[in-house]
């Protein structure tokens, strides 16, 4: 990683480097602190039907397992859970159903969708280990957070989730039917393991092997069934793991989806507003799908360059399989280990004219950049959406996504319909004696659909903020004003809306926190938006942008606003 990563320039948060399993546990307790039910399917001995789900509800254990469409009124669906060594099953009526349901979704499978693009890149096995002899060493000889071992004794990839409390996941190649996963018992990848460190470790603690396989997938359609049925996160999309783009890529669909279901719910927009979630969420999943397939094969152009090549290795693997079974095991194994001599000192040195192009080759990709990436600042937090709840820019339309190159390309803050609201600390102005900072991506509330309008303090910005204000309740659908001072105006009760904005009380007053003048980025918000003071940004509830005008609207603002409320929340 870089440094400007975690500078907190273009975000006001790092990034981080953090296991699932985690995640998900911080996810279950901060929605008990919301107020949640967690369920587990001990604590629902005894309930035969579940007729609807109580709100704030999680039932944990449960698994879709039909799905009824028959009704136009809702979606019904039947789930199992173990209970006391029965499974159990149980019927449930909701008005819309995602399926956020993992890779194998059950939900996407009973939809009958298919996935498009490249299956069985790579097949696997994950050992997630714990060793703080492993983690003390790596953190006093070589820190890391990946590491591609590639020996005489073995292959894998070492992924170091946690350096001090010496928690880590391997990756080893996994070629079935030849090999099995009993093959890799506990036992066994301990001595992978050692193979791999080059020494035997005093505590090792194997808690978990799987097997696994390496797709590169986008389902057809993330929307079906009238707008009832969708789909979410791994269920629409698998990657390859570099680059961490499926958990990133399945976040931003639950914040994209997140406003627009609470929209149609309350009935403030038609359910056509869900058929935008496939218009801007799949188009990025592809471009996504693509980056990760680079990442992936530019991550094996380094044991392609040793002589390892795993397309070669695919290849021994499907000429193995038409050999009598009872030698293919042998014949595999075999194979593979005269392979791995291609790594031994004695073959593998400068001296050696046979191998000095291959280290030489090795040397380049490393100097040039082109091996695995870990981050894509470009990708992460500049991906856009062209075409779904927003209204494009009239002059110049919109400039089609760069395809992706597979090297890292750092961000650039844009204020263009669909991209995210670009991030600048701000000062809140007010009576209060404390001094609150917070980020222009703090403004959008959370806790509710309200669309945030950013304007500078200026005559015709304040008429605009009326319209929108006026607009947005006849939508019967929450505004918010921001009005942002410039960093060098005069601040506290002197620079407030108040008067300008009456009676219309949603506003924040708020002004431009100087950067310093080391940073690259400009220290103004309308430059960084590329926009002059008359201009205005209309904000979504999930940060991206859903309409701006870079200098002031020429027509009437009433029925500007009212044709952008009726195109963002599909109402006419």
């Amino acid at each position: 990683m870089q440094p400007q990563d975690f500078e907190k320039i273009v975000s006001p948060v790092s990034v981080a480097h953090f296991s699932q399993y985690k995640l998900t546990r911080l996810l279950v307790e901060h929605a008990k602190k919301l107020d949640f039910q967690i369920c587990t399917t001990e604590s629902l001995k005894g309930v035969t039907d579940g007729g609807a789900i109580r709100g704030r509800e999680i039932l944990m254990g449960h698994e879709c397992v039909s799905i009824d469409t028959s009704s136009d009124n809702f979606v019904g669906v039947t789930v199992s859970s173990l209970v006391e060594g029965e499974y159990k099953q149980r019927d449930f009526r909701c008005k819309v159903l995602v399926g956020a349901d993992g890779a194998g979704s059950t939900v996407r499978k009973l939809m009958g969708i298919d996935l498009r693009g490249e299956k069985d890149l790579q097949k696997l096995v994950s050992v997630h280990f714990l060793s703080r002899d492993l983690g003390k060493y790596i953190l006093s000889e070589r820190p890391g957070m990946l590491y591609f071992i590639f020996n005489t004794g073995a292959i894998g990839v070492l992924v170091a989730h946690d350096l001090e409390q010496g928690e880590f996941v391997l990756q080893i190649p996994f070629y079935p039917p030849q090999q099995d996963i009993n093959d890799f018992s506990p036992k066994i990848c301990e001595e992978i393991i050692f193979k791999l460190v080059g020494r035997e470790l005093l505590d090792i603690d194997v808690i978990d092997v799987k097997p696994w396989v390496m797709h590169a997938e986008v389902a057809e359609k993330y929307v079906c069934c009238d707008s009832r049925i969708l789909v979410a996160g791994d269920a629409a999309h698998r990657f390859p793991p570099a680059g961490g783009f499926g958990m990133n890529t399945g976040i931003q669909d639950a914040h994209n989806l997140a406003w627009k279901l609470a929209s149609v719910l309350d009935g403030t927009s038609s359910s056509s507003l869900l058929e935008t979630y496939e218009a801007e969420r799949r188009p990025i999943a592809l471009l996504n799908t693509a980056l990760s397939v680079k990442n992936f094969r530019a991550a094996m152009s380094v044991p392609s360059a040793l002589g390892l090549d795993p397309k070669i290795a695919n290849s021994v693997h499907r000429a193995v399989n038409v050999l009598p079974s009872g030698i293919q095991k042998a014949a595999l194994d075999g194979i593979f280990s005269i392979g791995r001599m291609q790594l031994s000192n004695f073959f593998l040195n400068e001296s050696n004219p046979l191998v000095s192009p291959r280290l030489e080759k090795l040397k380049q990709i490393f100097r040039e950049g082109k091996s695995l990436q870990l981050q894509f600042p470009a990708e992460d937090l500049g991906f856009r959406y062209f075409k779904g709840a927003l209204i494009p820019d009239k002059i110049g339309g919109m400039a089609p996504l760069e395809p992706p190159t597979g090297r890292r390309r750092d961000y650039v803050p844009s204020a263009d319909p669909g991209s995210r609201l670009p991030h600048m600390n701000m000062r809140v102005l007010s009576n209060s004696p404390e001094e609150e900072i917070v980020s222009t991506l703090d403004l959008v509330r959370a806790d509710k659909i309200e669309f945030l309008l950013i304007v500078a303090p200026v005559e015709a910005s304040y008429h605009l903020a009326h319209v929108a204000f006026k607009v947005a309740k006849e939508f019967k659908v929450s505004a918010r004003v921001c009005v942002v001072w410039p960093y060098d105006a005069v601040g506290g009760v002197e620079a407030s809306s108040k008067a300008a904005l009456a009676p219309w009380e949603n506003f924040i007053d708020v002004q431009e926190v100087k950067r310093s003048l080391t940073n690259s980025l400009s220290s103004s918000w309308w430059s960084i938006c590329q926009m002059s003071d008359r201009g205005a940004i209309l904000v979504r509830p999930d940060e991206h942008i859903a309409w701006r005008v870079k200098s002031g609207i020429a027509g009437d603002p009433v029925q500007e606003m009212k044709r952008v409320f009726s195109a963002v929340l599909g109402v006419k």
